[in-house]
């Protein structure tokens, strides 16, 4: 009998280990998903900007001294500069949207509309200069610099992608919400509909 009281009290520890580490996870993920715009924002702006930082060669120039270089040398076939600058506007333009919108409008407004073409165009702009870039062999750097331009442009593509992602799947979360609460209130429309003196005892009850 002790053996088996043990046993069973050793499922019943296990079991409730299992129990708490599942709600951690569902806590875990309910938070990255209601702060994903926000982390995809962070990561958008920083991530391509590092990327480019990385990607310049070598030299005894401050990085400020860099990118004026870049800017007064700029070349749409060949410069890098403006991937990050346009990862930085596109994520300005979505967190605006996304702080200035309320339930009704992450649902099915704005948001996701402006998030959605925000996205696309970044994206068209960035093929349209990896055709160019990648059109013509870069031996001056290596496998190495060619390789943080790859990830450059792979890195902004994802970020845009992730951006249409999470507006649609906040979309739905808000969606759902307002279908809840629909339905809860025309529950309670029906609940006074079905009982008449419903207001009347209510008040009574108030004025007591």
């Amino acid at each position: 009998m002790m053996g088996f009281s043990s046993k069973e009290e050793r499922s019943r520890r296990v079991l409730r280990g299992v129990k708490t580490v599942f709600f951690l996870i569902t806590m875990l993920v309910s938070l990255l998903l209601f702060s994903a715009p926000i982390l995809l924002v962070i990561a958008d702006t920083l991530l391509p900007s590092a990327l480019l930082s990385a990607s310049l060669p070598p030299s005894s120039q401050s990085l400020q001294e860099k990118l004026a270089a870049h800017f007064a040398d700029y070349d749409f076939r060949y410069s890098l500069v403006d991937i990050p600058l346009v990862s930085i506007v596109r994520s300005a333009i979505i967190i605006c949207v996304y702080s200035l919108c309320d339930g009704p409008r992450l649902s099915r407004g704005p948001y996701l509309g402006i998030t959605t073409v925000c996205s696309l165009l970044s994206l068209a702009f960035v093929s349209l200069k990896a055709s160019y870039v990648f059109s013509v062999p870069n031996t001056s750097r290596g496998g190495y610099g060619r390789a943080l331009e790859m990830a450059l442009f792979m890195s902004s593509w994802l970020l845009a992608i992730g951006h249409i992602v999470v507006a649609y799947k906040i979309s739905c979360r808000e969606r759902r919400k307002l279908l809840v609460y629909k339905i809860d209130i025309e529950a309670v429309s029906a609940c006074k509909n079905g009982f008449p003196r419903y207001q009347k005892i209510l008040q009574e009850q108030r004025e007591k």
